[in-house]
């Protein structure tokens, strides 16, 4: 894994972190939302990782015109053969790039439901299985809300991350532009797959073996239960959320090649895994709150498990 993360961050330029927490999710089993402005590297990151991890990735373009159809797949008729035909869509993929997935109405949005849930689709009452692993990165942009729709809460909380991208460094915006110098940019080695998608599923059953002491059952417990007594919040974390900080503890520790879960681990994935699950109260919204800020502090209020 850590051949994987050295590729990516050559690639990548000065977004380690949501690197380490990319893959993390990747082996979690978990889907990732990532927030940006244009520009700073978010389709990069998830066609280098692709092209990495070998097997099959697709893109969705998402318009106000996208149909559920032209993802999940439709059935037609073939007049040669005299019966219908199962098209399968791009959500047929180990890999599903869902690019600027605000910018399409509710009705599409929500046929990745079932997609990103229980891992099948259902095309006129047929259901098919993705393939092993199903991974659905989607992209938004949180400046312009013009044209777009704002992802219902079921949708969201399907995602096990929001990583939120911020510009580089002056050191970092450097070295991007020392990489753009030749005519034609090199791809170092995201050209050539270090993984295949059957040594990603031996990864994740790997996961299994990471052990978590009840005292860390017992703080990511309290630390959901903190969120939904909150008054600065019209919703807290749903038991699902406890189940994602879980397992991207768990991820995370075995990319720092241990077999144990520490709360720094759990500290650590807080925030990405917790932030788009949280609805604030209005009155905390005007006062410039946001979700970062509640579960930094309700985590400082709870005692640390030794």
């Amino acid at each position: 894994m850590e051949k994987l993360l050295e590729a990516m961050e050559k690639e990548v330029v000065g977004q380690q972190f949501n690197i380490r927490l990319l893959v993390a999710a990747l082996l979690a089993g978990g889907h990732v939302l990532l927030e940006g402005v244009p520009g700073v590297g978010k389709t990069k990151m998830v066609r280098t990782l692709a092209a990495l991890i070998g097997g099959e990735s697709k893109r969705v373009q998402f318009t106000p015109d996208l149909m559920p159809s032209d993802i999940i797949g439709n059935a037609v008729f073939n007049m040669e053969r005299n019966r219908f035909e199962t098209i399968k869509g791009p959500v047929f993929a180990n890999l599903l790039l869902a690019d600027e997935i605000n910018r399409t109405p509710p009705k599409t949005q929500a046929a990745l439901l079932e997609a990103m849930e229980e891992r099948q689709v259902t095309i006129h009452g047929v259901t098919y299985p993705l393939p092993e692993p199903f991974f659905v990165v989607a992209t938004q942009n949180p400046i312009e809300y013009e044209g777009t729709y704002v992802l219902p809460e079921a949708q969201l909380d399907r995602f096990l991350f929001q990583l939120k991208f911020s510009y580089p460094a002056h050191e970092q915006e450097r070295r991007i532009l020392a990489q753009h110098l030749a005519a034609t940019p090199a791809v170092s080695g995201a050209s050539q797959p270090l993984y295949t998608v059957e040594d990603i599923v031996a990864e994740r059953k790997k996961l299994q073996e990471i052990v978590v002491d009840d005292s860390i059952l017992e703080y990511i417990t309290t630390l959901i239960q903190k969120t939904r007594e909150s008054k600065r919040l019209l919703l807290g974390a749903s038991p699902r959320a406890g189940i994602a900080v879980l397992m991207a503890s768990k991820a995370w520790a075995h990319l720092d090649n241990r077999t144990y879960v520490t709360p720094d681990d759990v500290k650590l994935v807080a925030r990405p895994a917790l932030r788009h699950r949280l609805i604030l109260a209005p009155q905390v919204e005007l006062e410039g709150g946001t979700s970062d800020h509640i579960i930094d502090e309700t985590l400082a209020a709870i005692p640390v498990p030794r």
